[in-house]
């Protein structure tokens, strides 16, 4: 009778369970009213009186390790239970990984600054929240010139001085200011001008400006690296420059690319002409290089500025530059598989 007991112990230890069905089924056995330990307990009394002490303590043994193996089977099954309920099926195969998409104006913005990395330009940036020497003075617009009217600015109020910066120019001052020839870095950033939003215009909007400061440096040298570019960028090799003016640069030219006639959309974008507007240039002024404390007798240098936006409705015909800040996600899908 006591080697079947402690067969019955061993048997109890090694069972284990997967349902509720089986842990029951396990329970009626050993520990139910019609049960294995009922009986055994009702057979003590046939037990020899040498034998009691030692058959007792091990049908004590046997009931105390029924009873926990249905504790931990019931508390292993509900903790997986929960488990399942808050993860789901965790045998289910698992669901691809949704990919996001960059934004137009990332992705093109890096695809800028890959270019010109390319040829040594580095990259600068500076606050948006800008002060009127580094925006307008430095850049040889003094208080009351004409050309501030160009641009159309947001001042904070509580400091006239202060305000959100037209165009990344700015940066290039403080990095003169703060670096010796020979510079070459561009500066993307986001600018800010109060204009009337339409298809084509916004209030908030993307440039991109380079500036390339050394001895010797000529107008044939700038008209080369806008070459460089337009060719990296659009796969275009012809460019040209017209007089234009720019308060911070002399000479100064618009530069246009010439987009071609192909399609009908070529006609609607270059209005039946072919060619393209694409970014401002000049060489920088002398007043621009002693404001920033750069010796004009020595140095000269070249700037160019675009805005990102435009390029970005060029390569991906793009209508309406307020397709860019309204954050629909179906326009933003379309650039998943570029990288």
């Amino acid at each position: 009778m006591l080697h079947k007991v402690k067969e019955l112990i061993g048997e109890v230890q090694a069972f284990n369970a997967t349902t509720k069905d089986e842990i029951e089924t396990f329970r009626i056995k050993f520990l139910g009213k019609k049960g294995l330990l009922t009986d055994l307990f009702n057979e003590f009394k046939n037990v020899a009186p040498a034998e009691r002490k030692e058959f007792g303590q091990a049908l004590n043994t046997l009931k105390n390790a029924a009873q926990d193996k249905v504790t931990l089977l019931k508390d292993t099954l509900e903790n997986s239970m929960e488990q399942k309920g808050f993860y789901g099926d965790l045998t289910r195969p698992s669901e691809p990984i949704e990919l996001g998409s960059r934004h137009p104006i990332s992705l093109v913005r890096n695809q800028i600054i890959d270019v010109f990395s390319r040829i040594g330009f580095t990259v600068s940036e500076g606050p948006e929240i800008e002060d009127d020497w580094h925006n307008f003075t430095a850049l040889n617009l003094p208080e009351y010139h004409p050309a501030r009217d160009m641009q159309d600015t947001f001042f904070i109020e509580k400091n006239p001085d202060l305000l959100l910066r037209t165009h990344t120019s700015s940066v290039q001052v403080r990095y003169m200011e703060s670096h010796k020839p020979p510079i070459r870095t561009i500066s993307p950033g986001r600018v800010f001008r109060n204009e009337d939003i339409s298809a084509r215009a916004h209030c908030i909007f993307h440039q991109v400006e380079g500036l390339y400061i050394d001895t010797d440096v000529s107008f044939a040298d700038l008209k080369q690296t806008l070459l460089y570019f337009t060719k990296e960028m659009f796969g275009k090799s012809k460019i040209r420059l017209r007089p234009s003016y720019f308060p911070f640069t002399e000479p100064s030219a618009e530069v246009d690319i010439y987009w071609g006639l192909e399609t009908e959309t070529d006609y609607k974008i270059t209005k039946g002409t072919g060619w393209l507007e694409i970014m401002g240039c000049g060489m920088v002024d002398p007043n621009v290089l002693k404001n920033a404390n750069i010796d004009p007798e020595v140095y000269s240098g070249y700037a160019f500025g675009m805005g990102i936006e435009r390029i970005a409705m060029l390569l991906y015909q793009i209508p309406d530059i307020r397709m860019f800040y309204e954050n629909d996600v179906r326009f933003l899908e379309q650039f998943k598989s570029v990288l």
